[in-house]
């Protein structure tokens, strides 16, 4: 594989970056594939739940699937917690980073604030706030994100439940990450 000439960022010449922007170009071409190898060994979870965290974003996709939720929420619903391994305390603004460039405005508030909203059903148990969500009453997603907790997210823990396969996803994964980035 060709490489660039410079060791400094600073000194590289416009064929140095031609280059990388052809490499990168190829990299992120290749997004899917990467998110898919991801969530197939997505199968270890936190002590406690009765499914594997890949389990509870099947169930979670596949409801939104069932609600006849749009492409991009049926994915974002999907990818919802793909944060919890790396930012386990910010996981719905990592999973709301990586989608950003693919989804709409909309669909990323609901991923960036659902951790905050799926408090809701547990933080008075725990000694917080469980209308933290209130301080979004008015914003114009408040209402889309209640609907994605409660009927995707919060009811996802379930063993006995019949979710699709991750194979089922994949045809939606491709489409969405091979978008034209709405931001970049």
């Amino acid at each position: 594989m060709k490489k660039v000439k410079f060791i400094e960022m600073k000194n590289g010449s416009k064929d140095d970056y031609l280059l990388l922007d052809k490499y990168e170009k190829e990299y992120i071409d290749k997004t899917a594939d990467r998110i898919i190898k991801y969530l197939n060994s997505y199968s270890e979870t936190l002590e406690g739940y009765q499914v594997s965290r890949l389990e509870h974003s099947l169930q979670a996709a596949t409801r939104a699937l069932k609600d006849k939720a749009s492409d991009e929420m049926i994915v974002a619903t999907l990818l919802h917690d793909i944060g919890d391994d790396l930012a386990p305390l910010n996981h719905s603004e990592y999973a709301a980073a990586v989608l950003k460039p693919y989804v709409s405005e909309k669909t990323h508030w609901i991923l960036q604030k659902h951790g905050e909203f799926q408090m809701y059903y547990f933080a008075h148990h725990l000694g917080a706030d469980r209308n933290k969500r209130d301080k979004y009453k008015d914003h114009k997603y408040y209402n889309d994100c209640l609907k994605f907790c409660e009927k995707w997210d919060q009811n996802s823990f379930d063993p006995n439940y019949k979710s699709l396969t991750l194979k089922d996803f994949e045809p939606l994964i491709r489409k969405i990450f091979s978008r034209k980035p709405y931001s970049i």
